[in-house]
């Protein structure tokens, strides 16, 4: 079966050119012009990834990318930004909002291919194991379930791929640069910045009133998974 990408992309020609790239590489494509038609389409056919414009009609991509990643049935789905804002704080800004990487127009329609082929590799559980724990933590990577103290826990694809890996190598402190490789993947540039972001966002979703906070930070070094604290 042909992977799904919905595009998310209110000029008409952009799609054009996006569709026959995507179909002439073997993806299955549909297309929402605005926000709202976007959030309708993931609800009735979940795509395997969402290639998702920040300027939209009606909703933003910005909203669209965190209504994506606040309902339970698409919260998986990787998602790429498109869009002309390529300043940091923007970047940031994005990835802050749930996306999983981020494309400055104008691009290579090769490269999107790249980065679209690799959020979705990374978005596939590739530990032989099933069930992973660490003190009060538990990852179900069939499930693709979360959970600390039963407590469900809520992750973006990025995040959850970030505490697969901090959970299979318990204890050890790895660089951003470590992190990117291991995590990223060699084939897609992403800033060091990237991973702190992701950090944080992890931290936030996996820490709560009355626990431990299990992402250590060792300046000048990186981050590891330590129940020390």
């Amino acid at each position: 079966m042909k992977p799904l990408v919905l595009i998310v992309e209110d000029e008409a020609a952009l799609v054009t050119m996006l569709r026959y790239n995507l179909e002439r590489e073997g993806f299955a494509v549909c297309a929402a012009s605005d926000g709202e038609e976007a959030l309708v389409q993931i609800a009735e056919r979940k795509p395997d990834v969402v290639l998702l414009d920040w300027m939209l009609p009606l909703v933003s991509g910005i909203e669209v990318c965190r209504q994506i990643r606040r309902a339970p049935a698409s919260r998986t789905v990787p998602i790429v930004m498109l869009t002309a804002r390529g300043e940091e704080g923007d970047r940031v800004r994005g990835l802050n909002s749930g996306a999983d990487d981020y494309t400055v127009k104008p691009f290579s329609p090769a490269e999107l291919i790249a980065r679209l082929r690799a959020v979705m590799r990374r978005a596939q559980p590739t530990s032989a194991e099933e069930v992973l724990r660490f003190a009060d933590l538990t990852v179900d990577l069939v499930a693709h379930r979360v959970t600390r103290e039963g407590r469900p826990i809520h992750l973006g694809p990025t995040e959850f791929r970030l505490l697969r890996f901090f959970m299979q190598h318990p204890g050890r402190v790895f660089s951003r640069e470590q992190l990117l490789d291991q995590v990223w993947g060699h084939d897609v540039y992403v800033e060091a910045r990237t991973v702190d972001v992701h950090i944080r966002r992890l931290r936030k979703a996996i820490n709560f009133a009355g626990v431990t906070d299990l992402v250590r930070t060792v300046r000048g070094a990186g981050y590891a998974l330590d129940n020390a604290g």
